[in-house]
């Protein structure tokens, strides 16, 4: 009896700890095969599902994005940029309207400035860490705390926490931006083609952690 008992008392145990792992709090934003659950705001841009990644391709900018707003949260994507000249960003507690997307955005930046990782308010203020110019103190210092961070050939690894008005930004595992601003306490998440004709950007294991 006691033998049984025991079994039964580890296999609840077990049974809890897989629950545990399921509810974590991760949701993620992309199933790997459809674009279901996000929406493209613009009358261009081509949308496409390769092999568990999201591809993006057009000749002009545009943005796809979430169609649930998120305030305090967690989020983690991967990015693969195209060869050649290009530039993207992830955007959080963005706003939306037709052809246009504008708000906070964590940079990708593959030019020698090297500002990946960096914030930056798309479509309104501009840069808000680092500073302009690209040769200020600010944009030194922060050259100087990410470098090597970014990767220009590999999938890169965004981890974003936004909680009230405390912003920050990581890079595979490296602090870039450790930022307070109150303009938006929500909004929606979004992900840039940055609009070089025919390149490819490609995203893929996007999920969310409401807090």
């Amino acid at each position: 009896m006691k033998k049984i008992t025991c079994a039964l008392l580890l296999a609840a145990l077990a049974g809890c700890s897989n629950l545990q792992a399921k509810n974590d709090g991760w949701v993620d934003l992309f199933d790997g095969k459809t674009v279901e659950g996000w929406t493209n705001p613009y009358a261009r841009g081509e949308i496409t599902v390769v092999d568990g990644e999201i591809h993006l391709k057009a000749d002009k900018k545009f943005f796809l994005c979430t169609e649930k707003k998120y305030a305090d949260f967690i989020l983690e994507v991967e990015l693969k940029m195209p060869e050649g000249k290009a530039n993207s960003g992830v955007m959080f507690r963005c706003h939306v309207e037709p052809n246009k997307v504008y708000g906070y955005q964590a940079e990708c930046d593959t030019s020698a400035r090297a500002w990946s990782g960096g914030l930056f308010d798309e479509a309104r203020r501009g840069w808000l860490n680092p500073l302009k110019p690209n040769d200020s103190a600010s944009g030194n210092a922060f050259r100087e705390k990410t470098k090597g961070s970014f990767k220009r050939h590999d999938w890169n690894k965004y981890r974003i926490k936004a909680e009230g008005d405390r912003l920050q930004i990581w890079v595979n595992d490296v602090l870039c931006t450790d930022y307070i601003d109150d303009m938006d306490a929500e909004g929606y998440i979004g992900i840039q083609h940055h609009g070089e004709d025919g390149q490819i950007y490609k995203f893929r294991n996007i999920r969310v952690m409401e807090l």
